[in-house]
C-alpha cells in the first residue's frame, strides 16, 4: 500500500503544497487507486496535481463521516473529474442534514444527489474495497473510556436528534506483518476503531495509525488511549488533523509519532 496525504491542517517543512483543516488521502493498493476523504476545498486537487497524481484514475472515494471538513471538496471534484464510473462509499447517516448552532456543518450533496453523479454504496457493515482495504462501516463501542460525543444535529426526514456521528468509520489495511488503520476524525473513538478492526481482520497485530484521533486535552480519555497504544505495541503513529499540540506531546512522551503533513508518502508491503 502506498498513501500520500493530500490534506491536513499542515504542510510538511520545505514542501511547498496548501494546507487547510481538513482531511484527503490519496491510497494505491495493488493497482486500485482511492481517496479517503475529500477536504473542505479544491485544496487536494492542486496538492495532487502538484504531486503528479491523477485524480481520475481513482476508482473509489470513502468517507470517513460526513462532516464537511471531509466531503466538501465533492463539489469542486465533481467539476473537475467525470464520477460517473467512481464508487463513493460511506456510511447511511454520512449524507444526511448535519448543523452546528443552526449552521450547516456536512456534505454538500445527499444522498440522492450523489446517485446522479456516482455509483453510491452506503452500508454499516464492513465492505472490501481492494485486495488488502477494508471500509469499517459503523464502529461499536468497545471500551468504557471513548464514549460518543454528540456534535450538532442530525436532521433526517423532518426529524432532528443529536449527532452522535455514527456515521464516523475508518479504513483498515491488511498485510502479512499486521494492519494499518487509516482514519478521518475518530469521533467514534480512535480505540473502538482499532479493536474493532482486529474484530474484521481477525488480525491482532497493528502496525500503525495514521488520521485524525480527536484528542485536544491532557485527559482521563487520552491517558487510557496511550495505555492501549502501549498495550497493543503500536509504534507507528501518525497523528494529525484534529489533535492538538498537547495532546501529541503527550503521546510522544511515551510513543515517539511521526510528522504529518501535505506530501507525507508512507509505503507499506
Amino acid at each position: 500500500m502506498k498513501l500520500t496525504v493530500l490534506v491536513d491542517n499542515n504542510t510538511l517543512i520545505d514542501q511547498y503544497y496548501c494546507g487547510e483543516p481538513a482531511v484527503c488521502y490519496y491510497i494505491e493498493d495493488n493497482g486500485v487507486k482511492l481517496l479517503l476523504d475529500v477536504g473542505y476545498s479544491d485544496v487536494f486537487i492542486k496538492n495532487a496535481e502538484a504531486l503528479l497524481i491523477d485524480l481520475n484514475a481513482v476508482s473509489t472515494i470513502a468517507i470517513s463521516h460526513g462532516h464537511d471538513d471531509h466531503t466538501r471538496g465533492l463539489k469542486y471534484l465533481c467539476e473537475k473529474v467525470d464520477l460517473s464510473n467512481t464508487r463513493i462509499v460511506a456510511h447511511p447517516d454520512a449524507f444526511k442534514e448535519k448543523t452546528f448552532e443552526n449552521e450547516s456543518i456536512g456534505s454538500p450533496f445527499t444522498a440522492k444527489q450523489l446517485e446522479k453523479l456516482c455509483k453510491l454504496t452506503l452500508s454499516k457493515t464492513p465492505i472490501k474495497i481492494s485486495d488488502n482495504i477494508t471500509f469499517l462501516g459503523e464502529i461499536p463501542t468497545l471500551n468504557d473510556f471513548e464514549k460518543r460525543q454528540p456534535i450538532g444535529i442530525l436532521k433526517d426526514c423532518g426529524s432532528e436528534s443529536d449527532d452522535l456521528l455514527l456515521d464516523d468509520t475508518a479504513l483498515v489495511y491488511k498485510c502479512d506483518d499486521g494492519i494499518f488503520i487509516i482514519t478521518g476524525c475518530s469521533h467514534s473513538g480512535i480505540c473502538n476503531i482499532i479493536e474493532y478492526a482486529k474484530q474484521v481482520t481477525e488480525e491482532e497485530r497493528i502496525i500503525g495509525v495514521i488520521g485524525g484521533f480527536h484528542l485536544f486535552d491532557i485527559s482521563p480519555q487520552l491517558l487510557s488511549t496511550i495505555k492501549y497504544f502501549e498495550e497493543n505495541k503500536i509504534e507507528e503513529l501518525y497523528p494529525c488533523h484534529c489533535v492538538s499540540f498537547k495532546a501529541k506531546a503527550e503521546i510522544n512522551k511515551h510513543i515517539s509519532i511521526h510528522e504529518v503533513g501535505v506530501g507525507l508518502r508512507i509505503e507499506i508491503e
